[in-house]
């Protein structure tokens, strides 16, 4: 008996392939912006079909968060004990970019996971962690083990969350090169970094609409974007809900206003950072410093602006987008000058993986702005950043 059309061409790893597609919707548009019809298009089947691997997409949103740590974890315990950080660290990068596209999820998204399926994500991150701060411990008896080896993982899983393209020997090579030494990273080697720092003073919300603006901001932070009510903003400031549409015609032009505020702050650390510095290494510290000092004191607002950027409209992406891309080029121009070897795209990746470094080691010391953390988290971005 022969076999209908449908049967043969239906490819066995169906499920894999939904997984994948779905990790990579997940990642560029956030878990809100996703649709099940934008997912099962990717794969070349109908929502229906789709729906008979997973229930709903808080299902298959699960899955993906569950998949990559498990190749993570996996990879970790194929290698031998006798493994070194190095062979590690290797695996770790050619599995994170052979799964770039769907990677990012975790960094912001893996937020709109129910309680119990985010200890579990949390437990198995926790395992590759230890794993990795073993081999740091062991290889680079410094202290702050396990925040080194945290801050190396994040230069590696920075890859998932930008688009520079670069041949993937280089790219592999760029990346464990930068984890490396962020491992070998003495904690302490930026004591006086902090001196290069002069950050704009905190924006006092003097008017209504900047009232608005600072309530929102920690909700987006806490809760997500898409999940906030504009009642709960109002709430927040004493208003009635339909006062805030006399300040702001949407939720969403709270969202950009907080963003081109987060952008006008961050340039103006910048720019007074780097008159300080004397020389071009001196600047790429100066700049850095300023970046982890502008993370912690805004924490609330970078966040927001990192995690929600993806979700909004083209046309309001676009500013945010632009004035993103000049800050990063500020970052390449101080770096190439500190290593003239670097070409752009090389520089390029090497400052993702220091904005790498500064969202998951901030992360791990919980943004607690007390005396050392700020210069703990710039002396492992810039081992990230210059050898």
């Amino acid at each position: 008996m022969t076999a209908g059309p449908t049967a043969a061409t239906r490819p066995r790893n169906r499920k894999q392939l939904i997984v994948e597609a779905a990790g990579q919707v997940f990642s560029g548009r956030g878990y809100h912006a996703a649709s099940m019809e934008e997912i099962a298009a990717g794969v070349g089947i109908s929502a229906a079909a789709l729906y008979r691997h997973f229930p709903n997409k808080y299902a298959l949103f699960a899955e993906c968060a569950n998949v990559m740590v498990d190749r993570l974890v996996g990879v970790l315990d194929e290698a031998p004990p006798e493994a070194d950080l190095a062979e590690m660290l290797a695996a770790l990068t050619r599995v994170t970019i052979a799964h770039r596209a769907s990677g990012g999820l975790y960094r912001w998204e893996a937020r709109y996971l129910e309680s119990t399926d985010r200890r579990l994500l949390r437990a198995k991150f926790a395992q590759v962690v230890e794993r990795v701060a073993e081999a740091v411990r062991r290889e680079h008896p410094l202290p702050e083990g396990r925040l080194r080896a945290v801050a190396a993982l994040g230069a590696i899983g920075s890859v998932t969350m930008h688009h520079t393209s670069i041949a993937p020997r280089r790219l592999e090579e760029l990346l464990l090169g930068s984890a490396l030494r962020v491992a070998a990273t003495d904690p302490a080697a930026a004591a006086g970094s902090a001196d290069l720092v002069e950050l704009p003073a905190q924006p006092v919300p003097r008017t209504r609409r900047a009232e608005i603006l600072a309530a929102a901001v920690p909700l987006f932070a806490r809760d997500g974007f898409a999940t906030v009510t504009n009642g709960q903003i109002a709430q927040a400031v004493g208003l009635a809900p339909s006062a805030i549409y006399r300040h702001y015609p949407g939720k969403v032009d709270i969202l950009v206003a907080a963003c081109l505020q987060a952008a006008g702050l961050l340039a103006q650390a910048v720019e007074r950072s780097l008159e300080r510095a004397t020389d071009p290494r001196q600047a790429v510290v100066a700049l850095t410093a300023a970046y982890v000092a502008y993370s912690f004191e805004h924490n609330a607002l970078t966040s927001v602006a990192e995690a929600e950027l993806a979700g909004l409209p083209a046309h309001l992406q676009r500013p945010l987008i632009v004035a993103q891309r000049e800050h990063i080029a500020v970052w390449e121009q101080q770096l190439r000058a500190a290593r003239p070897e670097l070409d752009p795209r090389a520089a390029r990746l090497l400052v993702h993986a220091g904005f790498g470094v500064v969202v998951e080691a901030g992360r791990a010391l919980r943004w607690q702005d007390v005396p050392g953390h700020r210069e703990a988290v710039t002396a492992l971005v810039s081992g990230a950043l210059m050898s």
